[in-house]
């Protein structure tokens, strides 16, 4: 299992990832425990993925510490985080940020923070961890020790988490098509309307067939603002659709998919037919 650990640069070294557990450590010891809570942290209800590329999304949280921890110091870092099955033995890779989070101070003894969720499917998810995560928060206080350093000594860096803070779905983006035909249609004769719906796959990089899903046809005539119901189908193995309907009157065609927990939900644009 990958652990990100491009999190944060300090001191001209790498730090340590943001993850810190014992497990990561390369020198012997444990950190001590550092005197930070985290509250009221906040992240958007869904991550929509796609097959490739870079995505990220903003988290915030109230960071309080004691009176002996230097937020503003260098070496100081948080980060939020997303997480499966739990932060100390994750069952997925864990999500956090490219950079630390930015604190922006309250009060002598509390900070609100803003940090990122970066993510790179091809780098950081399978398949199967489309669904729910939980949020987490970390912060480090390397208090001067560098971790590449020679006389690196952990037990003087101080660190502090809270998982179970929050969850969000991260959910695989789902495309949808519609073409309805023949046109122009003479009016009462049979429209076949076809289309396919496909999801990302992260581990290929490309979108796939999503199979047995059901998808609405919808209807707008011309001029109209609003679509109504026709009918609801399901894709076959392949993702795709196909079904029939009676032209009566010039408007536009459409297919709802209307997501699920693993994937986002999607509308197709609108194909226009001239009714004869």
């Amino acid at each position: 299992m990958r652990i990100r650990a491009t999190v944060a640069t300090v001191t001209g070294a790498l730090a340590l990832s943001v993850l810190a557990a014992p497990a990561v450590h390369a020198a012997p010891g444990e950190p001590y425990k550092l005197n930070v809570t985290f509250s009221h942290f906040k992240i958007t209800k869904a991550i929509k993925v796609g097959a490739t590329g870079h995505y990220s999304t903003t988290v915030t949280y109230k960071l309080t510490h004691g009176t002996d921890v230097d937020i503003k110091a260098k070496d100081f870092v948080t980060n939020p985080v997303l997480y499966r099955g739990s932060l100390a033995t994750p069952s997925s890779v864990r999500l956090t940020g490219v950079k630390p989070a930015a604190c922006t101070v309250n009060s002598a003894t509390t900070a609100t923070c803003t940090g990122k969720i970066d993510i790179y499917p091809g780098e950081d998810l399978l398949n199967s961890d489309a669904g729910t995560w939980k949020g987490a928060a970390v912060a480090i206080a390397y208090n001067g020790q560098d971790p590449a350093g020679e006389e690196f000594d952990i037990s003087k860096v101080g660190h502090a988490d809270k998982e179970g803070l929050g969850t969000t779905l991260v959910r695989r983006a789902a495309q949808l098509t519609v073409n309805a035909s023949p046109e122009p249609v003479q009016k009462g004769k049979t429209l076949t309307v076809t289309g396919k719906l496909t999801r990302a796959n992260w581990e290929t990089g490309k979108y796939a067939g999503y199979a047995t899903q059901p998808v609405e046809l919808q209807f707008r005539k011309k001029n109209a603002t609003t679509y109504t119901k026709v009918k609801t189908l399901k894709t076959n193995t392949r993702g795709d659709l196909k079904t029939t309907v009676k032209a009566s009157v010039d408007g536009y065609y459409r297919f709802v998919f209307k997501g699920t927990t693993t994937a986002t939900a999607v509308n197709a644009a609108g194909d226009f037919v001239d009714v004869k």
